[in-house]
């Protein structure tokens, strides 16, 4: 035993005294520092969740294409809880199952064509009649559970949470087991319910977005006119709008009979994409329609007269378009004659699949930019069974591409395809690519074969 009381009996310095360990092994200090660590591990498991969801949101905002945002959603839930299956089942008016979007299983759309959609009863019906969160540890062992479909995987655990638009449940999220094996918690339920909730600004979005889309489109096609028949020639047209917005352009094209017998045809682009260029499109088109009545004069007369009549209008728009005719010459059977104003020039198709661009040196420029320069008059007979395609160029123009490049394309495409019904050369023509990044009008005109 010491005789210095400040110094620790032996035991009390080998840790057996005040302060010792209890009989774990573990000092208080230990613990404290454990409880630190475990805090420490779940706050940046918070925080990774957090920036999962932050870059789900961000990842489900960035389209307007309404089932590509669901699809995007339905990944990200799966994504964002780690689970091995994930499911949207979008609802109807009357709470039906109208469509199902699916991650993780595998062969998803044969059983749906073989099964069908999911009806609303069992567990995916609970969620419809009472649209909160819902979460199953043993779907089997569930009085509610009706089973699943011959074929299907088989799934144990659940979470489920609606997905609400204005107040409207729109469709029910759902999740299957987890990567690890456990039941989906309290964690899981709270992060899937924030990413429903976000999701729907998205989706609300994305449907105003197809809304407009449709409006602006169907508007578009209501200023652009029904072909008339213009026996024995051949017309065909088509409009399609840009893949993105703004929809409302000023492309148009414009077919009729004129007095003296002859066809007139024209396809033109107002400058600009708004709510302006598409009404200042159909002023153009019907002046135009006027001024070729009146005197039936070559197509250079008909566009200068139009180039003076717009100085009346306050800011005049440009356009660039080309107008021509189309008459019966009895010596030299079909003659086009055809003025250009700044516009993609006409190409001419052989029905033996010549294609040749119709692109005299000297051209005009855009009406509405200076009347009164010259604009020459230019002719080609048009060989019997023969195709001419007016368009804007929206049809030739790429972002990735030059439009040299879009020229030659056109001509081959268009050459390939010489011996086609008219109808079904301007469906291929158009179905060439999946989108455009501008309006797209395209006319064509088919000469009939002579009599012989």
């Amino acid at each position: 035993m010491s005789d210095d009381p400040r110094r620790p009996e032996p035991e009390e310095a080998a840790g057996h005294g005040t302060g010792a360990a209890p009989e774990g092994g573990r000092t208080r200090g230990g613990e404290a520092v454990e409880e630190l660590s475990a805090q420490i591990r779940q706050l940046s498991l918070d925080r990774r969740r957090l920036h999962c969801l932050l870059d789900a949101v961000v990842a489900i905002s960035a389209d307007m294409d309404t089932r590509t945002v669901l699809r995007h959603l339905v990944r990200a839930g799966t994504d964002l809880v780690a689970a091995r299956y994930g499911a949207l089942g979008v609802l109807s008016e009357g709470g039906e199952i109208i469509d199902l979007i699916t991650v993780g299983a595998a062969d998803a759309e044969r059983l749906l064509a073989e099964s069908g959609l999911p009806q609303s009863h069992g567990l995916l019906g609970r969620l419809i009649e009472d649209p909160k969160p819902l979460r199953v540890d043993d779907i089997a062992a569930d009085p509610r559970s009706v089973g699943f479909p011959e074929g299907h995987p088989v799934m144990t655990t659940l979470l489920g949470v609606p997905l609400s638009v204005r107040d409207t449940v729109y469709g029910n999220l759902y999740l299957a087991d987890k990567e690890d094996g456990t039941p989906f918690a309290d964690a899981d339920e709270a992060l899937l319910t924030a990413l429903a909730s976000a999701a729907s600004v998205s989706i609300e979005n994305s449907r105003l977005y197809g809304l407009l889309k449709r409006s602006a489109e169907q508007f578009q096609r209501r200023l652009l006119p029904v072909l008339p028949d213009l026996s024995p020639l051949l017309v065909e047209a088509r409009y399609e709008p840009a893949s993105e917005l703004p929809h409302l352009g000023g492309d148009w094209y414009d077919a009729l009979g004129l007095p003296d017998g002859a066809v007139l045809v024209v396809v033109g682009d107002v400058t600009g994409h708004d709510v302006e260029a598409a009404p200042l499109m159909g002023q153009i088109r019907n002046m135009l329609r006027a001024l070729a009545f009146d005197r039936c004069g070559p197509p250079s007369l008909i566009v200068d007269r139009l180039d003076r009549a717009l100085t009346a209008v306050d800011e005049p728009p440009a356009a660039t378009l080309v107008l021509a005719r189309i008459e019966r010459d009895p010596a030299a059977g079909y003659v086009l004659s055809w003025t250009n104003a700044g516009h993609p020039p006409p190409l001419l198709i052989t029905a033996e699949g010549t294609a040749q661009w119709l692109a005299p040196d000297a051209h005009g420029i855009p009406v509405g930019v200076q009347p009164g320069l010259p604009r020459p008059d230019h002719r080609h007979p048009l060989p019997p069974e023969s195709t001419l395609l007016l368009f804007t160029d929206g049809l030739i123009e790429r972002r990735d591409r030059d439009i040299d490049a879009g020229l030659r394309d056109l001509a081959d495409h268009a050459a390939a395809l010489a011996s086609d019904p008219l109808d079904a050369l301007c469906d291929a023509l158009l179905g060439h690519q999946d989108g455009y990044d501008d309006d797209v009008a395209l006319l064509a005109l088919r000469v009939p074969r002579l009599p012989g």
